[in-house]
């Protein structure tokens, strides 16, 4: 009895230690991973995706995307479009870089009602793959004013009347 829990005792030990070592050499790959450095410029975004969520109509219709060039050389973005008229994104021309931070100032048109999903493609010097960034939310209607307040029309026509 004794010879069969001692050699039970001894698998659980190899076992273990097997799977603490497995643990040790995945857990150095990936400090490996992280210490090596992009060759070139490397556009990378806190965020590729922006949601508005539900915004009344004609409300701020500015989103900002925020990227660091994490490369060891300049980034330059040399193109952003939307994928439509309604949205309209603004960058700089300007190198970004190594380890510099720039933005990406997107404009919605928030006169438009419903729900969207839009697209902003950008072209940079880092390579022939494009990076795509999404914005998306609804737009509803804008409360209506109050009948409380007169209008300007309606007071100027009553200063007249006296």
């Amino acid at each position: 009895m004794k010879k069969i829990f001692s050699v039970l005792v001894l698998c659980m030990v190899i076992v273990a230690t097997s799977f603490a070592q497995a643990k040790d050499v995945k857990t150095e790959t990936k400090a490996v991973k992280v210490t090596e450095q992009v060759q070139g410029p490397q556009i990378t975004f806190q965020d590729k995706t922006i949601d508005y969520g539900v915004v009344a109509q004609e409300s701020d219709p500015y989103r900002t995307f925020k990227f660091e060039n994490t490369g060891n050389e300049p980034l330059v973005i040399t193109n952003a479009k939307g994928s439509c008229g309604c949205t309209v994104p603004q960058y700089s021309k300007d190198p970004i870089g190594p380890g510099e931070t720039g933005e990406i100032k997107v404009r919605y048109d928030t006169k438009r009602l419903g729900k969207f999903i839009k697209t902003v493609t950008l072209t940079t010097n880092q390579g022939e793959e494009k990076v795509v960034l999404t914005i998306k939310g609804e737009v509803k209607k804008k409360p209506a004013e109050s009948e409380g307040i007169p209008s300007k029309a309606n007071s100027f026509n009553n200063n007249n009347n006296n």
